[in-house]
């Protein structure tokens, strides 16, 4: 089984892969590039783990954590859970989530949230699955 930890500088070049590599498989391109990984690590409330095995990073789940006025306190956004296709079934995905969610209680967070496309049956599925529930409605404007 992989290694779970948080990614650090040297891991840039391998997390945009994997993330151009989850963009080509749903037919579209990603502008990512290990430089804006870097900016992305260096942001404060912006994390990443990975999953590794063999030295090789075979899953992320990327996460920014901000303070929330509703809420009075912080609250997570999970932006990016990607387990490499030769690893998924698994259980990457799922110790990926459930580390974050320990991580998020320990440090306080009080909410924590996903959006995935309405079409996109096998997220909802296993989000739900780790007690995530449908509570608001994401809207969003490319610009």
């Amino acid at each position: 089984m992989a290694i779970f930890r948080e990614a650090s500088p040297g891991d840039e070049t391998a997390i945009a892969t994997l993330i151009q590599d989850l963009a080509q498989s749903m037919g579209e391109t990603s502008p990512i590039a290990p430089d804006f990984v870097s900016t992305y690590l260096a942001f404060p409330g912006c994390h990443i783990l990975l999953a590794v095995e063999h030295g090789q990073i075979v899953g992320l789940l990327s996460y920014s954590i901000r303070p929330n006025l509703y809420h009075s306190g912080d609250t997570a956004l999970i932006e990016e859970l990607i387990v490499r296709s030769t690893w998924r079934g698994q259980g990457v995905g799922g110790v990926l989530l459930e580390a974050l969610l320990a991580r998020l209680k320990e440090s306080g967070c009080v909410e924590v949230s996903v959006t995935t496309l309405p079409d996109n049956q096998g997220a909802i599925r296993f989000y739900r699955t780790h007690g995530l529930m449908d509570e608001a409605l994401y809207l969003e404007k490319h610009l």
